[in-house]
């Protein structure tokens, strides 16, 4: 039996979930997180074998979520199950620890292959998503500027482009304004943007973020 914790800050998309690996006869959701704390708090206790893991929650989210997740517990396998379609949030997922990474309007044909893979010690990417991580893999590889921005600078242009202030971002990540603002300056150089405008731009010309409809 494959025990499943689930993380994810929408009671109905948690509770939709259910319904849908209640079909499985070897998977069982057996524990609930709605932020990123209680998502730690359940690795930390242990008793299951998958972590399905939204992306974007309250708290610690995202990429560093991960990270943090890996270091407490570096066997557990973690499963993304996101909005996000672009191959760029997979890529970082996956070089974090995740084993695997599927988006929420797949889910109902993927989720259930996804997590017998993940759960046997395997790996689930779309064919976009290997061959990103491979392209990413190749010396010399020509990045896109977005891909040089280290995995805080891209979660605070996430947050950015969905219209997130610099205070609540630092809310948010629990850090500074000061360290926020430092980020976002960053990023923007990386990225050869001069204004806020221009940034939404960028990732509306590269699928990025919720600017991306």
């Amino acid at each position: 039996m494959i025990r499943v914790a689930i993380a994810d800050d929408h009671t109905i998309l948690r509770e939709g979930l259910r319904q849908l690996l209640s079909g499985a006869t070897d998977v069982a959701v057996v524990a609930e997180a709605a932020d990123g704390d209680a998502a730690l708090a359940l690795v930390r206790g242990g008793g299951f074998d998958v972590l399905l893991l939204d992306l974007s929650m309250p708290g610690k989210s995202g990429i560093e979520l991960i990270k943090h997740i890996k270091a407490e517990r570096p066997r557990l396998h973690v499963l993304v199950l996101t909005m996000h379609e672009e191959s760029q949030y997979a890529v970082r997922a996956i070089k974090a620890g995740a084993a695997g990474y599927v988006t929420k309007d797949r889910a109902a044909t993927e989720l259930v292959d996804a997590l017998r893979a993940v759960a046997g010690g395997g790996a689930h990417v779309s064919a976009n998503v290997a061959q990103a991580l491979a392209l990413a893999a190749m010396p010399g590889a020509n990045h896109l500027p977005h891909e040089r921005l280290s995995d805080r600078e891209f979660q605070v242009f996430d947050l950015l482009v969905r219209g997130v202030s610099v205070t609540d971002i630092a809310d948010r990540l629990h850090l500074s304004s000061k360290t926020v603002s430092t980020h976002k300056a960053r990023l923007m150089e990386k990225l050869d943007i001069d204004n806020p405008a221009e940034l939404v731009r960028y990732a509306l010309r590269h699928g990025l973020g919720e600017a991306s409809g």
